[in-house]
C-alpha cells in the first residue's frame, strides 16, 4: 500500500535513510518516490519556493537528484502523476501526496523496498531559506508602514501583526531564489475599491520603501526565533511560519523552508520599484551569515 510521503525539510534536517516505495521509469528521467523525505518539493499550486537539489546514494552509487516536485499516487492503480499533471485536489479520496525525486536516467539497479540515502544540498536549500524568511519579513514591514497612512477603508484582512493586507490582497507572485525573494503587486481597481490610496502609494514609493528598510533593520537587530508549527507529518499537512516581532507572535501559512533566527538576516534591503501605474515589485536581498 502507498502512503502519503513524510516530509522533513521543517527540521533542519538534510539527510536521512527511506524504503523507495514507487519507481516510475521514463526514457529521460527515472522518479523515485520513498516513504520519508527531507527534499522540499517545488509546489505545483503556488511555485514560489524552489525545489531542493542533492544526492540519494544506494550501495556505491551517488545519483544527482536534478528536480523535486509534488506528486499524487492514485491508490486504486499504482499510477503517478506529477506537478501540473496531478488531476485531483489534495486529500481526496483515493488518493495520496508524495514527494518525487527525479534523477536522470541510468544503469544503476533500484528496487521497491530498498532503503537509499537521501541527502539534500544542504547549502543551496539555506539559500533559499533565508530569502524566504526575509521576504515573510518585508511583506510584515510593507503590510505596516501602509497601513500608517495609506488606506481610507478598513479591509477586511489583516495579518499576523494586525495591519491591513496589502500584501494577501496585491500580491500576483512571489519567486524565492537564493538569498533573494521577488514579489509582484497590482495596485489595480480592486485595490482601490478596497480602500487604498494607489495615487499617493506610487507617488510616495521610495519614501515608503525607506520606511520599510528602517523598520525592517529595527525588527532584524533583536534575535527572534523562527519556528515552523506542523500540523501532521504529511506533505498535504499545513504548515505555518512562526516568529515573535517585538511582543506579537505572528503566525503564517508557509510550506517552504527557513532559517531559525531573525538575526541570521540582518542586514536585508528591500527595494521598491515601480513598473507601471498599475504594478509594483518588491525585491527583498537578504545576507548570508556564516552558520
Amino acid at each position: 500500500m502507498y502512503t502519503a510521503t513524510k516530509v522533513y525539510f521543517c527540521h533542519q534536517t538534510w539527510e536521512m535513510d527511506s524504503e523507495i516505495q514507487l519507481i516510475d521509469r521514463n526514457n529521460d528521467y527515472l522518479d523515485i518516490v520513498t516513504k520519508e523525505t527531507p527534499f522540499h518539493p517545488v509546489s505545483h499550486i503556488w511555485p514560489d519556493h524552489p525545489a531542493d537539489s542533492g544526492i540519494l546514494r544506494i550501495h556505491q552509487d551517488e545519483l544527482k537528484v536534478i528536480d523535486c516536485q509534488v506528486g499524487a499516487i492514485e491508490l486504486s492503480t499504482g499510477s503517478l502523476y506529477v506537478g501540473q499533471n496531478i488531476p485531483v485536489k489534495r486529500n481526496t479520496e483515493g488518493w495520496c501526496f508524495v514527494v518525487v525525486h527525479r534523477l536522470q536516467a541510468c544503469a544503476v539497479s533500484l528496487k521497491v523496498g530498498e532503503r537509499v540515502r537521501l541527502c539534500v544540498d544542504q547549502q543551496r536549500q539555506h539559500g533559499f531559506s533565508l530569502g524566504h524568511s526575509a521576504g515573510h519579513i518585508a511583506s510584515l514591514a510593507l503590510n505596516q508602514v501602509l497601513a500608517e497612512g495609506y488606506w481610507r477603508k478598513v479591509p477586511d484582512r489583516v495579518d499576523g501583526l494586525g495591519h491591513y493586507d496589502f500584501n494577501r490582497y496585491a500580491q500576483q507572485r512571489s519567486v524565492v531564489s537564493t538569498n533573494k525573494c521577488w514579489d509582484h503587486y497590482r495596485l489595480g481597481k480592486t485595490l482601490k475599491k478596497r480602500g487604498l490610496n494607489t495615487k499617493e502609494v506610487i507617488t510616495d514609493l521610495k519614501q515608503i520603501e525607506s520606511q520599510v528598510n528602517a523598520l525592517v533593520d529595527r525588527w532584524l537587530s533583536k534575535s527572534a526565533s523562527i519556528q515552523m508549527r506542523l500540523e501532521g507529518d504529511e506533505l498535504t499537512d499545513s504548515r505555518f511560519w512562526e516568529c515573535t516581532i517585538g511582543d506579537v507572535l505572528v503566525s503564517m501559512p508557509c510550506g517552504g523552508t527557513h532559517i531559525t533566527d531573525l538575526t541570521h538576516l540582518h542586514p536585508t534591503r528591500i527595494e521598491l520599484q515601480l513598473i507601471d501605474d498599475s504594478n509594483v515589485e518588491m525585491h527583498t536581498y537578504a545576507i548570508r551569515k556564516p552558520q
